[in-house]
Protein backbone atom coordinates (compact mmCIF):
# COMPACT_ATOMS: atom_id res chain seq x y z
CA UNK A 1 0.00 0.00 0.00
CA UNK A 2 2.06 2.96 -1.27
CA UNK A 3 0.88 6.55 -1.36
CA UNK A 4 2.91 9.73 -1.64
CA UNK A 5 3.63 11.41 1.68
CA UNK A 6 2.62 15.06 1.86
CA UNK A 7 4.47 17.32 4.28
CA UNK A 8 3.60 20.77 5.55
CA UNK A 9 5.39 23.11 7.94
CA UNK A 10 3.67 21.50 10.93
CA UNK A 11 2.81 18.21 9.27
CA UNK A 12 5.83 15.92 9.32
CA UNK A 13 4.94 12.22 9.12
CA UNK A 14 3.96 10.35 12.23
CA UNK A 15 5.74 6.98 12.37
CA UNK A 16 3.83 4.19 14.09
CA UNK A 17 5.67 0.94 14.78
CA UNK A 18 3.36 -2.07 15.02
CA UNK A 19 0.27 -2.97 13.00
CA UNK A 20 -1.76 -4.51 15.80
CA UNK A 21 -4.97 -3.05 17.22
CA UNK A 22 -3.24 -0.18 19.02
CA UNK A 23 -1.06 0.81 16.06
CA UNK A 24 -3.96 0.65 13.60
CA UNK A 25 -6.18 2.70 15.90
CA UNK A 26 -3.46 5.33 16.33
CA UNK A 27 -2.95 5.47 12.54
CA UNK A 28 -6.69 5.92 12.00
CA UNK A 29 -7.06 8.70 14.56
CA UNK A 30 -4.08 10.64 13.19
CA UNK A 31 -4.72 9.85 9.53
CA UNK A 32 -8.35 10.90 9.45
CA UNK A 33 -7.30 14.25 10.90
CA UNK A 34 -5.14 14.84 7.86
CA UNK A 35 -1.77 13.85 9.29
CA UNK A 36 0.68 11.91 7.09
CA UNK A 37 1.23 8.51 8.72
CA UNK A 38 3.70 5.70 8.07
CA UNK A 39 2.62 2.49 9.77
CA UNK A 40 5.52 0.05 10.12
CA UNK A 41 4.53 -3.65 10.37
CA UNK A 42 7.34 -6.19 10.10
CA UNK A 43 5.13 -9.17 9.18
CA UNK A 44 5.44 -11.13 6.88
CA UNK A 45 9.12 -10.27 6.42
CA UNK A 46 9.72 -10.99 10.09
CA UNK A 47 7.27 -13.33 11.82
CA UNK A 48 6.41 -13.74 15.51
CA UNK A 49 5.83 -16.76 17.72
CA UNK A 50 2.06 -16.23 17.90
CA UNK A 51 0.76 -14.55 14.73
CA UNK A 52 -0.53 -16.79 11.94
CA UNK A 53 -1.09 -14.21 9.16
CA UNK A 54 0.44 -11.01 7.82
CA UNK A 55 -2.80 -9.06 8.30
CA UNK A 56 -3.06 -5.86 10.29
CA UNK A 57 -4.97 -6.04 13.58
CA UNK A 58 -4.73 -9.84 13.79
CA UNK A 59 -6.44 -11.13 16.93
CA UNK A 60 -4.11 -13.74 18.39
CA UNK A 61 -5.38 -15.04 21.75
CA UNK A 62 -9.16 -14.82 21.51
CA UNK A 63 -11.89 -13.35 19.34
CA UNK A 64 -13.70 -11.75 22.27
CA UNK A 65 -13.79 -8.10 23.33
CA UNK A 66 -15.53 -9.26 26.52
CA UNK A 67 -18.71 -7.66 27.90
CA UNK A 68 -20.50 -5.12 25.71
CA UNK A 69 -22.71 -3.87 28.55
CA UNK A 70 -21.94 -0.15 28.87
CA UNK A 71 -24.36 0.33 31.78
CA UNK A 72 -22.73 -1.89 34.41
CA UNK A 73 -19.42 -3.18 32.95
CA UNK A 74 -16.12 -1.29 32.88
CA UNK A 75 -14.99 -2.86 29.61
CA UNK A 76 -18.44 -2.36 28.09
CA UNK A 77 -18.19 1.29 29.11
CA UNK A 78 -14.81 1.48 27.37
CA UNK A 79 -16.45 0.06 24.22
CA UNK A 80 -19.05 2.83 24.28
CA UNK A 81 -16.54 5.61 24.96
CA UNK A 82 -14.43 4.45 22.04
CA UNK A 83 -17.45 4.25 19.73
CA UNK A 84 -18.29 7.84 20.61
CA UNK A 85 -14.69 8.85 19.92
CA UNK A 86 -14.80 7.38 16.41
CA UNK A 87 -12.76 4.24 17.07
CA UNK A 88 -11.81 2.18 14.02
CA UNK A 89 -11.40 -0.95 16.15
CA UNK A 90 -14.94 -0.68 17.52
CA UNK A 91 -16.32 0.12 14.07
CA UNK A 92 -14.69 -3.03 12.67
CA UNK A 93 -15.78 -5.12 15.66
CA UNK A 94 -19.41 -4.05 15.35
CA UNK A 95 -19.36 -4.83 11.63
CA UNK A 96 -18.02 -8.36 12.20
CA UNK A 97 -19.64 -9.51 15.44
CA UNK A 98 -20.64 -13.12 16.01
CA UNK A 99 -22.99 -14.54 18.69
CA UNK A 100 -21.38 -14.54 22.15
CA UNK A 101 -24.07 -13.99 24.76
CA UNK A 102 -23.60 -10.59 26.41
CA UNK A 103 -20.04 -10.34 25.12
CA UNK A 104 -18.81 -8.75 21.89
CA UNK A 105 -16.94 -11.36 19.86
CA UNK A 106 -15.90 -11.05 16.23
CA UNK A 107 -15.02 -12.99 13.12
CA UNK A 108 -11.24 -12.60 13.20
CA UNK A 109 -10.66 -12.55 9.44
CA UNK A 110 -13.51 -10.17 8.75
CA UNK A 111 -12.34 -7.87 11.53
CA UNK A 112 -8.80 -7.66 10.15
CA UNK A 113 -10.05 -7.08 6.63
CA UNK A 114 -12.28 -4.23 7.81
CA UNK A 115 -9.40 -2.53 9.60
CA UNK A 116 -7.11 -2.87 6.58
CA UNK A 117 -9.78 -1.54 4.21
CA UNK A 118 -10.44 1.49 6.39
CA UNK A 119 -6.74 2.40 6.57
CA UNK A 120 -6.35 1.81 2.83
CA UNK A 121 -9.11 4.37 2.25
CA UNK A 122 -6.90 7.12 3.72
CA UNK A 123 -4.42 8.26 1.03
CA UNK A 124 -2.17 9.85 3.66
CA UNK A 125 -1.56 6.51 5.47
CA UNK A 126 1.26 4.27 4.19
CA UNK A 127 2.13 0.73 5.29
CA UNK A 128 5.84 -0.15 5.44
CA UNK A 129 6.50 -3.91 5.72
CA UNK A 130 9.99 -3.72 7.20
CA UNK A 131 11.23 -4.31 10.72
CA UNK A 132 12.37 -1.35 12.77
CA UNK A 133 15.34 -3.19 14.24
CA UNK A 134 16.41 -0.88 17.03
CA UNK A 135 15.77 2.66 18.16
CA UNK A 136 13.80 4.70 15.58
CA UNK A 137 16.06 7.01 13.52
CA UNK A 138 16.70 10.44 15.03
CA UNK A 139 15.07 12.23 12.09
CA UNK A 140 11.71 10.62 12.92
CA UNK A 141 10.38 13.55 14.90
CA UNK A 142 7.26 11.83 16.21
CA UNK A 143 7.01 8.08 16.80
CA UNK A 144 4.43 5.81 18.44
CA UNK A 145 5.77 2.41 19.50
CA UNK A 146 2.83 0.01 19.51
CA UNK A 147 4.65 -3.27 19.03
CA UNK A 148 2.57 -5.12 21.56
CA UNK A 149 3.53 -8.10 23.67
CA UNK A 150 5.78 -9.59 20.98
CA UNK A 151 8.17 -6.69 20.45
CA UNK A 152 11.13 -7.86 18.39
CA UNK A 153 14.35 -8.43 20.32
CA UNK A 154 16.42 -5.61 18.70
CA UNK A 155 13.76 -2.99 19.46
CA UNK A 156 13.12 -4.33 22.97
CA UNK A 157 16.84 -4.23 23.73
CA UNK A 158 17.08 -0.66 22.40
CA UNK A 159 14.19 0.42 24.62
CA UNK A 160 15.77 -1.25 27.64
CA UNK A 161 19.11 0.43 26.95
CA UNK A 162 17.45 3.82 26.47
CA UNK A 163 15.41 3.67 29.65
CA UNK A 164 18.04 2.01 31.82
CA UNK A 165 15.33 -0.25 33.21
CA UNK A 166 14.74 -3.82 32.12
CA UNK A 167 11.34 -4.47 30.59
CA UNK A 168 9.07 -6.65 32.66
CA UNK A 169 7.67 -9.78 31.07
CA UNK A 170 4.97 -12.41 31.49
CA UNK A 171 3.63 -15.37 29.54
CA UNK A 172 0.36 -15.24 27.63
CA UNK A 173 -1.41 -18.44 26.59
CA UNK A 174 -3.72 -19.16 23.64
CA UNK A 175 -6.88 -21.30 23.78
CA UNK A 176 -7.54 -24.09 21.24
CA UNK A 177 -10.10 -23.72 18.43
CA UNK A 178 -12.38 -26.64 17.48
CA UNK A 179 -14.30 -27.33 14.26
CA UNK A 180 -17.98 -26.97 15.12
CA UNK A 181 -19.10 -30.02 13.13
CA UNK A 182 -16.81 -32.25 15.21
CA UNK A 183 -18.67 -31.43 18.47
CA UNK A 184 -21.17 -34.06 19.61
CA UNK A 185 -24.44 -32.20 20.23
CA UNK A 186 -26.10 -35.33 21.59
CA UNK A 187 -24.05 -34.59 24.72
CA UNK A 188 -23.42 -30.85 24.40
CA UNK A 189 -26.00 -28.08 23.93
CA UNK A 190 -26.35 -24.42 22.95
CA UNK A 191 -27.07 -21.95 25.76
CA UNK A 192 -25.75 -18.71 27.24
CA UNK A 193 -25.58 -18.45 31.00
CA UNK A 194 -29.02 -17.52 32.30
CA UNK A 195 -30.13 -17.39 28.62
CA UNK A 196 -28.75 -13.86 28.44
CA UNK A 197 -28.59 -12.51 24.85
CA UNK A 198 -25.85 -10.21 23.63
CA UNK A 199 -24.77 -8.29 20.55
CA UNK A 200 -25.40 -10.46 17.51
CA UNK A 201 -26.69 -13.31 19.68
CA UNK A 202 -29.94 -14.74 20.95
CA UNK A 203 -29.26 -16.29 24.34
CA UNK A 204 -27.95 -19.59 22.98
CA UNK A 205 -24.51 -18.47 21.92
CA UNK A 206 -22.20 -20.98 23.62
CA UNK A 207 -21.81 -24.73 23.22
CA UNK A 208 -21.78 -26.36 26.66
CA UNK A 209 -20.11 -29.66 27.50
CA UNK A 210 -21.16 -31.10 30.90
CA UNK A 211 -18.98 -33.10 33.29
CA UNK A 212 -20.11 -35.06 36.33
CA UNK A 213 -17.97 -35.19 39.47
CA UNK A 214 -15.97 -38.25 38.41
CA UNK A 215 -15.33 -36.87 34.93
CA UNK A 216 -14.27 -33.54 36.39
CA UNK A 217 -11.83 -35.16 38.84
CA UNK A 218 -10.30 -37.25 36.05
CA UNK A 219 -9.97 -34.18 33.87
CA UNK A 220 -8.21 -32.20 36.61
CA UNK A 221 -5.81 -35.09 37.25
CA UNK A 222 -5.05 -35.31 33.52
CA UNK A 223 -4.32 -31.57 33.36
CA UNK A 224 -1.93 -31.83 36.29
CA UNK A 225 -0.14 -34.88 34.89
CA UNK A 226 -0.06 -33.76 31.24
CA UNK A 227 3.27 -32.93 29.63
CA UNK A 228 3.79 -29.19 29.36
CA UNK A 229 5.96 -26.90 27.29
CA UNK A 230 9.28 -26.43 29.04
CA UNK A 231 10.51 -22.92 29.58
CA UNK A 232 13.98 -21.77 28.75
CA UNK A 233 16.23 -20.97 31.70
CA UNK A 234 15.80 -17.22 31.33
CA UNK A 235 12.00 -17.54 31.18
CA UNK A 236 11.36 -19.59 34.31
CA UNK A 237 10.79 -16.72 36.74
CA UNK A 238 8.55 -14.74 34.39
CA UNK A 239 5.09 -14.25 35.98
CA UNK A 240 1.80 -14.96 34.23
CA UNK A 241 -0.89 -12.30 33.83
CA UNK A 242 -3.63 -13.28 36.29
CA UNK A 243 -6.39 -12.61 33.77
CA UNK A 244 -5.04 -15.11 31.23
CA UNK A 245 -3.73 -18.05 33.23
CA UNK A 246 -3.18 -21.41 31.50
CA UNK A 247 -5.91 -23.85 32.46
CA UNK A 248 -3.40 -26.25 34.03
CA UNK A 249 -1.92 -23.45 36.16
CA UNK A 250 -5.42 -22.75 37.49
CA UNK A 251 -5.82 -26.46 38.24
CA UNK A 252 -2.58 -26.40 40.24
CA UNK A 253 -4.14 -23.85 42.58
CA UNK A 254 -6.65 -26.39 43.87
CA UNK A 255 -9.01 -29.08 42.53
CA UNK A 256 -12.07 -26.81 42.69
CA UNK A 257 -10.49 -23.70 41.13
CA UNK A 258 -11.79 -24.37 37.62
CA UNK A 259 -15.33 -25.04 38.91
CA UNK A 260 -15.34 -21.46 40.20
CA UNK A 261 -13.68 -20.14 37.06
CA UNK A 262 -14.18 -21.00 33.37
CA UNK A 263 -15.86 -24.35 34.19
CA UNK A 264 -18.50 -23.04 36.58
CA UNK A 265 -21.86 -24.77 35.97
CA UNK A 266 -24.15 -21.90 37.05
CA UNK A 267 -26.92 -20.47 34.86
CA UNK A 268 -27.05 -23.55 32.61
CA UNK A 269 -29.54 -26.41 32.20
CA UNK A 270 -28.57 -29.61 30.41
CA UNK A 271 -31.45 -30.62 28.11
CA UNK A 272 -30.01 -34.13 27.79
CA UNK A 273 -30.14 -34.95 31.52
CA UNK A 274 -32.17 -33.96 34.60
CA UNK A 275 -28.95 -34.01 36.64
CA UNK A 276 -27.23 -30.70 37.26
CA UNK A 277 -23.70 -30.67 35.76
CA UNK A 278 -20.84 -30.71 38.24
CA UNK A 279 -18.80 -28.58 35.83
CA UNK A 280 -19.22 -27.24 32.29
CA UNK A 281 -16.75 -26.51 29.49
CA UNK A 282 -17.99 -23.70 27.23
CA UNK A 283 -17.07 -23.05 23.61
CA UNK A 284 -17.66 -19.68 21.94
CA UNK A 285 -18.20 -19.02 18.23
CA UNK A 286 -14.95 -17.83 16.64
CA UNK A 287 -15.96 -16.89 13.08
CA UNK A 288 -18.97 -15.47 11.26
CA UNK A 289 -19.75 -18.76 9.53
CA UNK A 290 -20.07 -20.53 12.87
CA UNK A 291 -17.69 -23.27 11.77
CA UNK A 292 -15.08 -22.62 14.47
CA UNK A 293 -15.46 -22.49 18.25
CA UNK A 294 -12.79 -21.68 20.83
CA UNK A 295 -12.69 -23.32 24.25
CA UNK A 296 -13.40 -20.49 26.67
CA UNK A 297 -10.74 -19.94 29.33
CA UNK A 298 -8.63 -22.87 28.13
CA UNK A 299 -5.38 -21.08 27.44
CA UNK A 300 -2.73 -23.75 27.83
CA UNK A 301 0.93 -24.64 27.82
CA UNK A 302 0.23 -28.35 27.35
CA UNK A 303 2.12 -29.93 24.45
CA UNK A 304 0.00 -30.35 21.34
CA UNK A 305 -0.41 -34.13 21.54
CA UNK A 306 -1.43 -33.81 25.21
CA UNK A 307 -4.03 -31.20 24.35
CA UNK A 308 -5.69 -33.51 21.85
CA UNK A 309 -5.61 -36.45 24.25
CA UNK A 310 -6.86 -34.59 27.32
CA UNK A 311 -9.44 -32.28 25.75
CA UNK A 312 -11.05 -35.24 23.96
CA UNK A 313 -11.95 -36.66 27.38
CA UNK A 314 -14.48 -33.84 27.73
CA UNK A 315 -18.02 -35.11 26.97
CA UNK A 316 -19.03 -33.78 23.57
CA UNK A 317 -15.43 -33.31 22.46
CA UNK A 318 -14.45 -36.97 22.23
CA UNK A 319 -14.20 -36.67 18.43
CA UNK A 320 -13.11 -33.04 18.34
CA UNK A 321 -10.99 -31.86 15.44
CA UNK A 322 -8.79 -28.87 16.21
CA UNK A 323 -8.34 -25.97 13.79
CA UNK A 324 -5.69 -24.55 16.12
CA UNK A 325 -4.15 -25.94 19.26
CA UNK A 326 -3.26 -23.82 22.24
CA UNK A 327 0.13 -22.29 22.75
CA UNK A 328 2.17 -19.95 24.87
CA UNK A 329 4.33 -16.94 24.16
CA UNK A 330 6.34 -14.38 26.06
CA UNK A 331 4.92 -10.88 26.48
CA UNK A 332 6.90 -7.75 27.28
CA UNK A 333 5.82 -4.40 28.67
CA UNK A 334 7.50 -1.29 30.03
CA UNK A 335 7.18 0.23 33.48
CA UNK A 336 4.87 2.98 32.28
CA UNK A 337 4.29 4.79 35.60
CA UNK A 338 8.02 5.37 35.84
CA UNK A 339 8.77 6.03 32.17
CA UNK A 340 5.82 7.84 30.56
CA UNK A 341 4.41 11.35 30.93
CA UNK A 342 0.64 12.10 30.89
CA UNK A 343 0.66 12.23 27.07
CA UNK A 344 2.26 8.76 26.78
CA UNK A 345 5.66 10.23 25.85
CA UNK A 346 8.90 8.70 27.07
CA UNK A 347 10.16 11.15 29.66
CA UNK A 348 13.79 11.01 28.59
CA UNK A 349 13.01 11.06 24.84
CA UNK A 350 9.63 12.78 24.27
CA UNK A 351 9.61 12.17 20.50
CA UNK A 352 8.76 8.55 21.38
CA UNK A 353 5.28 7.62 22.53
CA UNK A 354 4.07 4.18 23.56
CA UNK A 355 0.66 2.60 23.00
CA UNK A 356 -1.09 -0.74 23.44
CA UNK A 357 -0.06 -3.77 25.46
CA UNK A 358 3.57 -2.71 25.67
CA UNK A 359 2.39 0.04 28.06
CA UNK A 360 1.01 -2.52 30.51
CA UNK A 361 -2.68 -2.54 29.66
CA UNK A 362 -4.15 -5.99 29.10
CA UNK A 363 -6.84 -6.81 26.57
CA UNK A 364 -7.68 -5.96 22.98
CA UNK A 365 -9.97 -3.06 23.80
CA UNK A 366 -7.66 -1.52 26.38
CA UNK A 367 -4.76 -1.70 23.92
CA UNK A 368 -6.79 -0.04 21.19
CA UNK A 369 -7.98 2.66 23.59
CA UNK A 370 -4.40 3.65 24.42
CA UNK A 371 -3.63 3.61 20.69
CA UNK A 372 -6.56 5.97 20.14
CA UNK A 373 -5.20 8.39 22.73
CA UNK A 374 -1.62 8.16 21.46
CA UNK A 375 -2.81 8.94 17.93
CA UNK A 376 -4.77 11.96 19.13
CA UNK A 377 -1.91 13.29 21.26
CA UNK A 378 0.70 12.85 18.52
CA UNK A 379 -1.48 14.43 15.83
CA UNK A 380 -2.22 17.42 18.04
CA UNK A 381 1.45 17.97 18.88
CA UNK A 382 2.58 17.76 15.25
CA UNK A 383 -0.14 20.15 14.12
CA UNK A 384 0.57 22.66 16.90
CA UNK A 385 -2.65 22.04 18.80
CA UNK A 386 -3.46 20.84 22.27
CA UNK A 387 -5.65 17.82 22.91
CA UNK A 388 -6.62 17.46 26.56
CA UNK A 389 -6.50 14.11 28.28
CA UNK A 390 -9.90 12.45 28.77
CA UNK A 391 -11.45 13.04 32.20
CA UNK A 392 -10.28 10.61 34.89
CA UNK A 393 -13.91 9.66 35.54
CA UNK A 394 -14.04 8.03 32.08
CA UNK A 395 -12.73 4.55 31.31
CA UNK A 396 -10.12 5.94 28.90
CA UNK A 397 -9.05 8.57 31.40
CA UNK A 398 -8.83 6.07 34.25
CA UNK A 399 -6.62 3.76 32.16
CA UNK A 400 -4.39 6.65 31.10
CA UNK A 401 -3.97 7.86 34.67
CA UNK A 402 -3.18 4.32 35.86
CA UNK A 403 -0.39 4.01 33.28
CA UNK A 404 1.11 7.44 33.76
CA UNK A 405 1.22 7.76 37.52
CA UNK A 406 -1.81 6.19 39.15
CA UNK A 407 -0.16 2.79 39.56
CA UNK A 408 2.83 2.09 41.75
CA UNK A 409 6.00 1.79 39.67
CA UNK A 410 7.42 -0.66 42.20
CA UNK A 411 4.61 -3.20 41.80
CA UNK A 412 3.36 -2.38 38.28
CA UNK A 413 1.72 -5.30 36.45
CA UNK A 414 -0.60 -5.55 33.40
CA UNK A 415 -4.16 -4.47 34.09
CA UNK A 416 -7.56 -4.72 32.42
CA UNK A 417 -9.93 -1.80 32.78
CA UNK A 418 -11.98 -2.07 35.97
CA UNK A 419 -13.91 0.22 38.27
CA UNK A 420 -11.11 0.07 40.82
CA UNK A 421 -9.14 2.41 38.53
CA UNK A 422 -11.87 5.08 38.61
CA UNK A 423 -12.12 7.91 41.17
CA UNK A 424 -14.48 6.64 43.92
CA UNK A 425 -18.17 7.37 43.70
CA UNK A 426 -20.63 7.45 46.57
CA UNK A 427 -23.30 4.80 46.75
CA UNK A 428 -26.25 6.11 44.71
CA UNK A 429 -29.53 7.14 46.27
CA UNK A 430 -32.67 5.03 46.08
CA UNK A 431 -36.09 6.47 45.22
CA UNK A 432 -36.69 7.27 48.89
CA UNK A 433 -33.51 9.36 49.05
CA UNK A 434 -31.56 6.84 51.13
CA UNK A 435 -28.26 5.25 50.12
CA UNK A 436 -28.62 1.93 48.30
CA UNK A 437 -27.48 -0.88 50.61
CA UNK A 438 -27.01 -4.63 50.51
CA UNK A 439 -26.95 -6.70 47.32
CA UNK A 440 -28.30 -3.82 45.23
CA UNK A 441 -25.34 -1.61 46.11
CA UNK A 442 -22.80 -3.11 43.68
CA UNK A 443 -24.86 -2.99 40.43
CA UNK A 444 -26.20 0.45 41.38
CA UNK A 445 -22.70 1.78 41.94
CA UNK A 446 -21.44 0.27 38.67
CA UNK A 447 -24.33 1.93 36.86
CA UNK A 448 -23.45 5.23 38.53
CA UNK A 449 -19.81 4.92 37.40
CA UNK A 450 -20.97 4.39 33.81
CA UNK A 451 -23.46 7.26 33.83
CA UNK A 452 -20.88 9.63 35.28
CA UNK A 453 -18.26 8.57 32.74
CA UNK A 454 -20.42 9.07 29.66
CA UNK A 455 -21.66 12.41 30.97
CA UNK A 456 -18.11 13.62 31.66
CA UNK A 457 -16.84 12.35 28.31
CA UNK A 458 -19.15 14.56 26.29
CA UNK A 459 -17.32 17.90 26.83
CA UNK A 460 -14.01 16.19 26.03
CA UNK A 461 -15.40 14.82 22.78
CA UNK A 462 -16.65 18.28 21.83
CA UNK A 463 -13.16 19.69 22.45
CA UNK A 464 -11.49 17.24 20.05
CA UNK A 465 -10.50 18.59 16.62
CA UNK A 466 -12.84 17.55 13.89
CA UNK A 467 -11.66 15.26 11.12
CA UNK A 468 -9.68 17.01 8.41
CA UNK A 469 -9.54 15.93 4.78
CA UNK A 470 -6.41 13.99 3.87
CA UNK A 471 -3.74 16.36 2.43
Amino acid sequence: MIHSIHRGPHNEPLHIIGGGLAGCEAAWQAGRRGLPVILHEMRPNRRTEAHETDRLAEMVCSNSFRSDDHQTSAVGLLHEEMRRAGSLVMQAADANKVPAGSALAVDRDGFSRSVEAALASLPNVNIDRNEVAGLPPSDWAQVIIATGPLTSAPLAEAISTLTGIESLAFFDAIAPIVYADSIDLSQAWFQSRYDKPGPGGGGKDYINCPLDAAQYDSFINALLAGEKTQFKEWERNTPYFEGCLPVEVMAERGPQTLRYGPMKPVGLTNPHSPLKPHAVVQLRQDNALGTLYNIVGFQTKLKHAEQVRIFRTIPGLQDAEFARLGGIHRNTFINSPRLLDPRLRLKNMPRLRFAGQITGVEGYVESAAIGLLAGLFAAAEIQGRDTPAPPENTAMGALLRHLTGGASAESFQPMNVNFGLFPPIAAPLAADGKRVRGKAKTPARKSAYCQRALQDQQPWLQALPTNAPAP
